[in-house]
């Protein structure tokens, strides 16, 4: 673990930049047990911030392991009261969620269907939507651990073991090397801003990956516009959902969605790493998943609900990237998708989309938004993957070209 004074100044940034805590607020916080220095920072930078009460959900990935070995088929993916109480509770509070998983294979062995259904469905949505209306300020950091730190390095260097080596990595990504890290972050969130504004002056109809085992055409939503480098919620409150984040992102009609992607890094999918994997899309719908290990936690993601295979959001990031500088496989999510290009299949993203309050999922649906219990990104880009706008008239419009940035 490193030095207090370094998490104390890590949890100040996710507190002021990412969740962006104001006076009176209640803070959840979410977090493994091996995150509790973090979480503790966090809760004392919260109430610094005027936070009125912080609430602290522990879990243990050895407890849930138990659960998906042993549980009854269908309380896989129930939800219990309590549980959904706090779900219910998020509306007007700050959201924090810890990632880093401390043995990134705790699952592998098991059933890998039941480790894709084994989530509190009722919740999750319940979350998804609180965050996609804009009604809760929220944001996922990362707080290193050995097991990670162990998959990234496998040795000391320098006289830096693993995990020292994964806090660098994480720091520098995160910005927190910068002499001001709150004033780094409004600089880099205002040029992915300005990202936002060249993508969406092209009124893109579509974008095109093309790459080694890629031909993927990502129908875009009519109206959607590019979001990145911070959201702002109904009442007005800025936070960075994502500390790393890189990219910017649209969500796409989940209709249209043709053609065959290749994954460009692993996947760590709670408890198992999914590698190699490939998806066959037609209409929009998955129709075919391999990979050479951890598939089938994707087919059993997939298998939740009706609309879990469909696209809910795709993300483009370039060669600036800081993760991506790293030149490091992080087997997490929130730092691997800010590396590359990404997309998620699952619910869709709708910061970007005007008129959706008070529709009900089917008729959200019929605008062309996914809605599912699911929202799983997976990275599809990197020096070998090209990336093209295509507007209606069906012109091409180059926007990566070997991870650099096309567009001026």
């Amino acid at each position: 673990m490193p030095d207090m004074t370094l998490i104390d100044r890590y949890a100040d940034l996710i507190v002021k930049v990412g969740a962006n805590v104001q006076p009176g607020q209640t803070v959840f916080i979410s977090a493994l047990v091996e995150h509790a220095p973090l979480a503790r920072a966090l809760s004392r930078a919260s109430y610094a911030a005027g936070a009125r009460v912080v609430d602290v959900r522990y879990v243990d990935n050895h407890v849930r392991r138990a659960f998906i070995e042993h549980a009854p088929e269908d309380a896989l993916s129930e939800t219990a009261p309590w549980v959904m109480a706090r779900a219910d509770a998020l509306e007007g509070s700050a959201l924090i969620m810890i990632a880093g998983d401390p043995d990134p294979e705790l699952f592998a062995d098991l059933d890998q269907a039941r480790v894709g259904k084994a989530r509190a469905v009722d919740a999750v949505t319940r979350q998804l939507r609180a965050q996609n209306e804009l009604k809760v300020n929220w944001t996922i950091a990362a707080y290193p651990t050995e097991g990670q730190a162990a998959q990234v390095f496998t040795e000391t260097v320098d006289g830096k073991a693993p995990i020292d080596q994964l806090w660098e990595a994480v720091a520098h990504s995160v910005r927190l090397d910068e002499d001001d890290p709150v004033e780094a972050w409004r600089a880099h969130a205002a040029r992915l801003r300005a990202r936002c504004k060249q993508l969406d002056a092209l009124e893109l109809d579509a974008l095109h990956f093309s790459g080694p085992g890629t031909n993927l055409t990502v129908g875009l939503l009519p109206g959607a516009r590019f979001t990145g480098g911070g959201l702002t919620t109904v009442d007005g409150i800025t936070h960075v959902p994502n500390l790393p984040t890189e990219e910017v992102f649209a969500c796409p009609d989940w209709r249209r969605t043709e053609g065959t992607v290749r994954s460009t890094r692993p996947l760590q999918l709670g408890g198992t790493i999914v590698r190699d994997l490939e998806v066959c899309f037609d209409g929009g719908n998955a129709v075919e998943v391999k990979a050479s290990s951890g598939g089938g936690a994707v087919e059993g993601q997939m298998a939740i609900d009706e609309f879990a295979n469909r696209l809910g959001e795709v993300a483009l990031v370039d060669g600036t990237s800081r993760v991506g500088q790293t030149g490091l496989t992080f087997y997490d999510s929130l730092f691997d998708e800010n590396a590359t290009c990404h997309i998620a299949y699952g619910s869709g993203v709708t910061f970007g989309i005007d008129g959706l309050e008070g529709l009900s999922p089917d008729e959200i649906r019929e605008r062309g938004v996914n809605v599912s219990a699911v929202h799983t990104d997976f990275m599809i880009g990197g020096p070998e993957v090209a990336v093209d706008g295509i507007t209606r008239d069906g012109t091409r419009v180059p926007i990566l070209r070997e991870d650099t940035w096309q567009l001026s």
